[in-house]
C-alpha cells in the first residue's frame, strides 16, 4: 500500500505541471539512488498545527517551492474564508539555505490572491515577525525557518492576527485548506506587486524602543558598564537586531563572534545551530576565555531561543541548561517587579515539561503559575486568553525559549538576552554574585530541582511506526514502578484525564489534546513522554528534585539526583 503511494507520488511529480528540472532529477535518483527517491515521495510533508519543517529537496516528503507553495495557497484560502477582504500578512525568513526564496515566493502567492504583504528587506528573528503580525495589524504571518535544526532542514510557520503560532480551532482549519491543494495548478503563482511593501527598519526600531522599556533595574546596567559579554548568533538572524538591542539597554562591552556573525545557512562553523549543544558554543567560549568575559550569550538562526555560559571563579565557563536559566529569569522578573499582593493579577507560564521550580517560585510570590502543554503557541494562547483581565509576566519552556512581557506572542531571544545580561550584572554589582551563585541560592531556598532529557530519532515511515507504537505500548502497558518508586499518578493529554494509581480515580485534564503521557512517582519524579511534533524523533524527559541539607554540597545533591534519572532511563530500557 505505502509502495504504491510512493509511486503514485512520483508518477504525479512525472507527468504533472512541475518544471524540467525537477522531473529530471527525479529520473535521476530513480536510477541511482532509489531509496533516497522512495524517501523523498513516500508520504507529503504534512502541515502540522506549527506549520511545515522538513529536509530541502525535491518530492512531496520535503521542503521545496511547490510544497511552499501549495502551504501558502491553502493559507490564503482560508483567510480569504474567515476574513473575505482587506486582510495583511507579514513575512520573514531566516539565515537557511533557499530562505529568502521561500519567502518571496509566499508573497507572490498571497499578493495573487489578493493580500496584502508585508515582507521584510532581509533576514530578520522569528519574534520581531511575531511583533510586526500585531504592530501592522495583520491577520496573519509566516516565518520561513527550521529553528535549531541542522543545515539540511527548512521550515514554514504561520501565526494568527495575535502574534502567536496557529492554536485550534485556526490549525486544524488550515491544515485542512492545505491538503486540498493537490495540484500546481491550483496554486496562484505569479504575484501583483503592487500589494507586496518591503519592511524593515521602520519595525526594527518600534520592537527595539519597546525591548529598552522592559528594562527592570537601569540604573544598575549604567553602573555596570564593564559588565563584559560574548554574542554569538550560530551565524543567524540575531546579528541583525541583538547586538543593537544590547546597546541599547546600555551594555557597551559587547564582544561578536565574528566567525560567526556572518549570515551562512551551512552554518559553517557548527555541526548544528543549536544553542542546546555544547559544541554549538565552543567558539564563544573560546573568545569569552580571552576577553575574560562575564557572559555568553548565544542565539539560534531564528533568534527564538538562547543558550548561555557563565564564567565561574576558576576561569572556566559554566553551560545552563534551559531550566536552569528560565528559574533565575522567572525569580529576577518575580523578585524586582512592584507586585501588590492586594491586586495581584499578575501570571507566570511554563510548559509541562518545564521545571516545577518555577511553581513553587511563583506560590512564593503569590502569582498565579499556569502549566500549558509543549510549545510556546500554548503560552502565546494563555495571554490572549487573559488579556485585559490579568498581566502576564514572564513566560518560558525547557528548551531556550522565553518571553517577557506581551508585545510579541513567541519566545523572545533577543529581550531574553537584554534581561539575562541585566540579571548578570544586577547580581554582580548588588550582591558581588554571578549567576551560577544564584541558581544556588534558588536551589537552597527550595528544592534542588534536576532534569534531563532524551531524544530518539526514528527516520522514514518505519521510524514513524516504531514512535507511535511506542506510545501506544506505554499507554496499554503502563508501569507501575519507576525507578525504584511507585507510580501514583498518570497523566494522559490524549485521553485528557489523570489517573490516580492509588484511589483509582480520574480526572479530566483541562488542555488540549495531545499525543503526551507523564507519570508521576511517589517521591515527586516526573517522566514525561512525546513524540516531537516537527520531527522524527520521540522525547523522554526526567525531572527529580531534592531539599538540600544545609551540610551537603550541591555535587552531593546533584550525584544522588543524576543516579535516580539513571535509574529512571534503566527502568524505561533508554
Amino acid at each position: 500500500m505505502a509502495k504504491d503511494l510512493t509511486q503514485q507520488h512520483i508518477d504525479s511529480w512525472l507527468t504533472g505541471n512541475y518544471d524540467q528540472e525537477t522531473k529530471k532529477e527525479i529520473l535521476r535518483m530513480q536510477a541511482e539512488n532509489p531509496a533516497a527517491l522512495s524517501d523523498a515521495f513516500y508520504r507529503t510533508l504534512e502541515f502540522g498545527t506549527g506549520g511545515l519543517r522538513g529536509i530541502i529537496g525535491i518530492g512531496t516528503n520535503r521542503m521545496n517551492k511547490y510544497t511552499v507553495g501549495f502551504a501558502t495557497q491553502g493559507l490564503a484560502n482560508y483567510l480569504i474564508k474567515c476574513f473575505k477582504q482587506n486582510i495583511k500578512v507579514a513575512i520573514s525568513f531566516d539565515s537557511r539555505n533557499y530562505s529568502p526564496e521561500f519567502a518571496q515566493i509566499s508573497a507572490n502567492i498571497l499578493a495573487a490572491n489578493g493580500i496584502q504583504v508585508f515582507l521584510f528587506d532581509s533576514l530578520r528573528p522569528t519574534p520581531e515577525l511575531s511583533f510586526a503580525v500585531r504592530h501592522l495589524q495583520c491577520n496573519a504571518g509566516i516565518m520561513i525557518t527550521a529553528s535549531h535544526n541542522p543545515k539540511e532542514y527548512n521550515g514554514y510557520k504561520v501565526y494568527w492576527n495575535d502574534g502567536g503560532q496557529l492554536v485550534p480551532p485556526h490549525d486544524k482549519n488550515v491544515i485542512n485548506e492545505v491538503n486540498k491543494i493537490k495540484e500546481v495548478r491550483q496554486v496562484k503563482w505569479e504575484g501583483n506587486p503592487e500589494l507586496i511593501r518591503t519592511i524593515g527598519k521602520d519595525i526594527d526600531n518600534v520592537y527595539l524602543t519597546l525591548i529598552k522599556r522592559l528594562s527592570l533595574n537601569p540604573e544598575i546596567v549604567a553602573e555596570s558598564k564593564k559588565l563584559s559579554i560574548v554574542y554569538t548568533p550560530l551565524h543567524g538572524t540575531g546579528i541583525s537586531v541583538v547586538p543593537q538591542a544590547l546597546s541599547d539597554f546600555g551594555f557597551k562591552n559587547v564582544h561578536i563572534v565574528e566567525e560567526q556573525a556572518v549570515t551562512d545557512g551551512n552554518f559553517p562553523t557548527v555541526k548544528s545551530p543549536n544553542p542546546e549543544e555544547h559544541a554549538a558554543l565552543e567558539l564563544a567560549i573560546k573568545k569569552a576565555k580571552k576577553v575574560k568575559a562575564d557572559i555568553v550569550l548565544a542565539t539560534d538562526p531564528d533568534a527564538d531561543r538562547v543558550g548561555i555560559a557563565v564564567r565561574r571563579n576558576d576561569g572556566e565557563y559554566q553551560l545552563f541548561n534551559g531550566n536552569q536559566t528560565a528559574t533565575v529569569l522567572f525569580h529576577y522578573v518575580l523578585s524586582q517587579t512592584n507586585i501588590n499582593p492586594l491586586e495581584n493579577n499578575f501570571f507566570v507560564v511554563k510548559t509541562i515539561v518545564t521545571t516545577d521550580l518555577i511553581n513553587q517560585m511563583a506560590t512564593d510570590f503569590n502569582v498565579e503559575c499556569f502549566d500549558v502543554l509543549t510549545g510556546f503557541k500554548y503560552i502565546a494562547e494563555k495571554i490572549r486568553q487573559y488579556e485585559g483581565e490579568k498581566q502576564f509576566m514572564v513566560g518560558g519552556e525547557e528548551s531556550y525559549g522565553y518571553l517577557i512581557s506581551d508585545f510579541v506572542r513567541d519566545k523572545d531571544a533577543v529581550s531574553a538576552c537584554c534581561m539575562i545580561a541585566e540579571m548578570a550584572a544586577y547580581y554582580k554589582t548588588v550582591y558581588n554574585k554571578t549567576l551560577i551563585d544564584q541558581l544556588e541560592t534558588l536551589y537552597r531556598q527550595y528544592q534542588y530541582f534536576k532534569e534531563d532529557m532524551v531524544s530518539l530519532t526514528e527516520p522514514g515511515e518505519a521510524g514513524m511506526q516504531a514512535i507511535q507504537q511506542r506510545m501506544t505500548d506505554l499507554r496499554e502497558n503502563s508501569p507501575k514502578v519507576l525507578g525504584g518508586q511507585p507510580v501514583v499518578l498518570l497523566h494522559d493529554y490524549k485521553a485528557q484525564h489523570t489517573f490516580n494509581m492509588e484511589t483509582k480515580t480520574t480526572d479530566r485534564i483541562e488542555l488540549p489534546v495531545s499525543n503526551v503521557l507523564q507519570f508521576i512517582t511517589a517521591d515527586g519524579s516526573k517522566v514525561t513522554v512525546r513524540p516531537s511534533g516537527t520531527e522524527p524523533k520521540i522525547k523522554f524527559y526526567f525531572s527529580v528534585c531534592e531539599n538540600i541539607a544545609p551540610e551537603q554540597t550541591l555535587e552531593e545533591v546533584d550525584r544522588i539526583l543524576a543516579e535516580r534519572i539513571a535509574t529512571l532511563k534503566k527502568d524505561l530500557g533508554l
